[in-house]
């Protein structure tokens, strides 16, 4: 998505432009670029009054911003020790290959940013493997085809449109009960 000052000055206009929502602010922006623009981080600064240097220090302290572009799709490898003992260097290696890309890197079609984490909590799924907040436990190399198959840009193709059928209006006729007891004592 292409960088809208309007819309950065909308998100800070929600929380009342207040200093101590710049923690939250940031997170909207990331939330809406996938990445905190340069150009951001300087409205930022500028409408809720805080030195550049502050909000750069916050937004690097933090792992959950990045300064730089990053893909449609976050691919996270746990490297940590359940996770290495279990495969996760053979993992993370196909993952390098089939995307061209080292961690900490985008693809060059913006699709994908690969990242390595020490630990993600999930050692009885080791090795795991996390695309977008989806944990892939267990994997494999063959898994990781599979796993990245899943999230690769779709082409679209044009399809003919279908052809609605109209469905005939029927009509009940309704009966009282009054009407259907008269008709029994008629007969």
């Amino acid at each position: 998505m292409k960088y809208n000052s309007k819309e950065v000055i909308k998100i800070i206009k929600g929380y009342q432009a207040k200093k101590s929502k710049l923690l939250v602010i940031l997170t909207d922006i990331q939330a809406k670029y996938n990445w905190l623009p340069p150009n951001a981080i300087e409205v930022v600064s500028e409408k809720l009054c805080v030195p550049l240097i502050d909000v750069y220090g916050v937004a690097s302290f933090y792992h959950a911003f990045s300064l730089t572009p990053r893909g449609k799709h976050i691919v996270t490898v746990c490297t940590g020790t359940a996770c290495h003992v279990r495969g996760a260097p053979i993992v993370l290696d196909r993952i390098r290959a089939k995307l061209d890309i080292e961690p900490g890197c985008t693809t060059k079609d913006d699709q994908f940013t690969l990242e390595t984490v020490n630990c993600l909590g999930a050692c009885a799924l080791a090795p795991i493997v996390v695309v977008d907040d989806h944990y892939h436990g267990q994997s494999t190399p063959q898994k990781v085809d599979a796993i990245l198959a899943r999230y690769r840009k779709k082409k679209t193709t044009k399809r003919k449109p279908e052809k609605k059928i109209k469905k005939r209006k029927t009509t009940k006729r309704k009966t009282s009960r009054k009407t259907t007891r008269k008709a029994k004592k008629t007969k």
